[in-house]
């Protein structure tokens, strides 16, 4: 039999890791799964696996293992690890392999999951992945030649989350952003990355090893080219200037990283520098000769930063003319300027169309450009200087502004004192100021003798926020507490716990050591996938009040969680499961109404449901209506179930006392009093949030009622859910009291129930009365004559022989209660002028 290639052997056994953590439910074999995969990134001498098996994994299966852990990740088998078993085996997968795979993989679940605890797992993951060196390990494998080649497609995408991890987390967790991925602390840990990168990169040329700095480069550009120069580039200046005063190593490594930067990036990376530079000498350490080299650098530092931008520092002045005139080769490039700027401050149209601002940036670096002239240099360039001062100073006396008059003063004056024309040196009286000093005092050229500052030391690399183990932080409140006695003291021998009264632990309870979920989606993802009872029981416990606290979140995942809740079953025997599940859905239909109600009674007739799924959506749409008519006035608290703890909600038709007590509450409001005491005042009408979608609720649930289904016969023999559909019905008329909709509900509900007012089933016979009292007491009294003339008086007869005949006693009050709603509407209705004339 011919032996496998390790091409064949690594898949192979991959493939096996992946069924068992897939598969199996035993610990041992997933903790063996997870060691296996951990040993092919094992470096050591005692790895299992030969040093092929692991190139061939990295190359070929780790980025493959990272995404199935994080597709993963809301498996039970995870969850049942410890908190030192998950951080070693899942966690270390993404921290001991190729660094950038496993930041690909880390932003794209990032990207991926919403918000819930995997999402926080995630993330904290990440936030080690960064503390622990990774970035400069990622940087320092691309600076190596013998590095494996990537695409140009991939190296983008590599750059694109390095530079931009904050932006990312930040659109991914909003408020929840980790302090870690902050701009303020991410950009200085990548610069402290890098120049570990480079530190790393000094010794290895040392050692003859060749190495690549274009990634360094590129990342340095990209992340200055993005607005973060200042903030990266205040912790390298100092260390890179540092570095380089006495290593031309380092010199030569620096002068590369800044040839390797794209030429598209490198006027971001040259402008951080200047600014975050200590003077002149430490900008050629670290840049060299780079303006003779790079076209765009010499535009820059020649042009864009002393003639066409004029925000920067006198500083950055000094800084970029004294680099221009350290180094002999460069020397031509400061006479290039001090002509460009001297036709420019000479310009009698500049003089006239150019900010204030910028005429006394330019003033400044012609000043210090004649400060840097060498006599020779002066003796050349004197008539083209004197040139200047004359036409200069006659275009600035011209002007009408008193400001840029005292500027050509200024200027003219330490001109002439520069070139000693003749021995003769104009003077001028005007007044002074800060900034006619500041320019006088840039003829004096300043020493470099003095040692350049100390360098900013580097930031360091945030460490790990480890939880603090009980017995840990038992030592340290004890500590707190007093002094301990120390180990010489003979006394401490005393101290003994012999005479201490044992603890009674008899009422203690087992710690779980599943947690409740803290976020929805972590709810509905247990409840689908999830076999370990404990996380399905504290999941569904949980959820209500989730769904109340969190109303955006709600209303992404409510049809799909209702629809899950649904369908549930009582699998593990969970206590008060069914008035768990009853309130959540209550409060997923109270939350998003119209989605879920929508939902339920489009369900309510479909196939293959059974009876008691059926009166369960009833239940749920009748609490849900009656939650949303409640004033919106009441201060109620979200986080208050519906629901009882333990027994199921009673059926609100199934009790007729408490309709009963309505209609009499009702027929007492309206019943006419001739007394001369205090009345009570009238209930005030209220805004709710049930009469605007209450035909949501009642229409759908009269669209097919009269076709039987398969499983579903609502007019034969299925009496109990008819009637407590005609109860709902009822409940749904009730409820919207002084809606604008009341009328047509009206109109619909009296034409449903009168089919079946003679039914065999006592309880339909209830339902139909309850339905028409509730039409009697919610419609509108004017309507009735109008909207149901035609039926009022049949319905009259029938009632009176209901209350006469029916053998149901509740039935016989409820007609007798309705006879007399009906009376009263009737007599209000032909004592009222208005509608005499319509009678007539």
């Amino acid at each position: 039999m011919e032996s496998l290639t390790p091409n064949t052997e690594v898949r192979l056994m991959v493939a096996q890791c992946f069924r068992t953590l897939a598969t199996s439910t035993d610990d041992k074999d997933i903790i063996a799964a997870l060691q296996t995969l951990h040993s092919y990134l094992d470096e050591g001498p005692e790895s299992t696996p030969t040093s092929v098996h692991r190139a061939e994994f990295r190359r070929a299966h780790y980025t493959r293992t990272l995404q199935f852990l994080v597709s993963n990740i809301q498996a039970d088998w995870l969850h049942k690890l410890t908190a030192a078993q998950r951080t070693e085996l899942w966690g270390g997968l993404f921290l001991h392999g190729p660094p950038e795979q496993a930041l690909l993989v880390l932003m794209e679940g990032i990207g991926a999951l919403r918000p819930s605890t995997n999402l926080v797992y995630l993330v904290s993951i990440t936030e080690k992945f960064l503390q622990s060196g990774r970035l400069a390990d990622l940087l320092w494998s691309h600076c190596l030649e013998a590095a494996p080649s990537d695409s140009p497609q991939l190296r983008e995408t590599l750059l694109g989350r390095i530079v931009a991890l904050p932006d990312l987390t930040a659109n991914r967790l909003h408020p929840n952003n980790k302090p870690l991925f902050l701009p303020q602390q991410y950009y200085p840990l990548l610069a402290t990355e890098m120049l570990t990168s480079l530190e790393r990169t000094c010794k290895a040329l040392k050692d003859g090893t060749d190495c690549s700095l274009t990634f360094v480069a590129q990342t340095l550009g990209k992340v200055c080219i993005q607005g973060h120069s200042d903030v990266v580039l205040a912790v390298m200046a100092p260390q890179l200037s540092a570095s380089t005063r006495s290593d031309m190593v380092w010199q030569r490594v620096c002068w590369k990283l800044l040839e390797n930067v794209p030429q598209r990036w490198i006027e971001s990376v040259l402008t951080g520098l200047v600014q975050a530079v200590s003077g002149p000498e430490a900008l050629g350490r670290i840049i060299g000769n780079l303006v003779l080299t790079n076209k765009k650098a010499q535009f820059v530092i020649t042009h864009k930063l002393l003639l066409l931008q004029y925000k920067y520092k006198t500083q950055v002045l000094r800084i970029v003319l004294g680099y221009l005139a350290a180094d002999r080769e460069r020397r031509p490039l400061l006479i290039q300027v001090l002509r460009s700027v001297s036709q420019a401050w000479a310009n009698p149209s500049a003089v006239k169309h150019t900010p204030l601002e910028q005429q006394v940036y330019v003033s400044k670096a012609l000043l210090l450009s004649v400060s840097l002239l060498r006599d020779s240099e002066l003796q050349e360039l004197r008539s083209e200087l004197l040139q200047c001062m004359l036409g200069g100073m006659q275009s600035h006396l011209d002007s009408s502004v008193v400001h840029i008059r005292r500027l050509g003063m200024v200027v003219g004056e330490c001109l002439s004192s520069r070139m000693d024309i003749n021995g003769t040196k104009l003077k001028f009286e005007y007044d002074q100021d800060e900034e006619t000093q500041e320019l006088l005092s840039l003829m004096t050229p300043v020493t470099s003798d003095e040692p350049e500052p100390e360098p900013v030391e580097r930031v360091d690399r945030p460490q790990a926020t480890n939880e603090v183990t009980p017995s840990t932080q038992n030592v340290t409140s004890q500590n707190k507490s007093g002094p301990q006695p120390s180990k010489t003291d003979p006394e401490s021998d005393l101290d003994s716990d012999d005479e201490l009264t044992p603890y009674d632990m008899s009422g203690d309870q087992e710690i779980s050591q599943a947690s409740p979920p803290r976020y929805l989606r972590d709810c509905l993802e247990n409840l689908i996938s999830s076999e370990d009872p404990m996380r399905v029981e504290l999941s569904l416990r949980v959820a209500e009040g989730l769904v109340r606290k969190n109303v955006f979140a709600t209303r992404e995942i409510s049809v799909q969680l209702t629809k899950v809740l649904l369908h549930m079953e009582d699998k593990y025997s969970i206590n008060g499961f069914l008035s768990l599940r009853q309130a959540t859905m209550v409060a997923l239909t109270a939350t998003d109404c119209i989605p879920v109600t929508q939902y339920l009674t489009a369900e309510f007739y479909s196939l293959n449901y059974s009876l008691r799924q059926r009166l369960d959506i009833l239940e749920v749409l009748a609490l849900a209506a009656q939650e949303l008519s409640k004033p919106i006035t009441e201060k109620r608290d979200p986080s208050t179930g519906t629901a009882a703890s333990t027994d199921l909600t009673a059926y609100p038709g199934d009790n007729p006392v408490h309709w009963r007590q309505v209609v009499e509450k009702r027929i007492q409001s309206k019943t006419k009093r001739l007394s001369k005491g205090v009345t009570q005042p009238p209930a005030t009408a209220t805004p709710n949030r049930y009469a605007p979608v209450a035909g949501h609720f009642f229409f759908p649930l009269l669209r097919n009622y009269d076709k039987p289904e398969v499983t579903f016969d609502l007019l034969g023999s299925d009496h109990l859910v008819l009637g407590r559909l005609i109860h709902t019905l009822g409940l749904f008329m009730h409820l919207a009291v002084n809606a604008p909709i009341a009328a047509q509900m009206g109109r619909a509900l009296l034409d449903f129930v009168w089919a079946v007012r003679y039914h065999v089933d006592q309880m339909v016979r209830r339902g139909v009365l309850f339905a028409v009292c509730s039409v009697f007491l919610s419609m509108p009294s004017q309507n009735l004559l109008l909207d149901l003339s035609d039926q009022l008086f049949e319905t009259r007869t029938w009632l009176a022989d209901v209350a006469e005949r029916d053998p149901d006693s509740d039935c016989r009050s409820l007609a007798v209660q309705s006879l007399v709603l009906l009376d009263k509407s009737l007599k209000k209705q032909l004592q009222d002028p208005q509608t005499l004339s319509l009678e007539s």
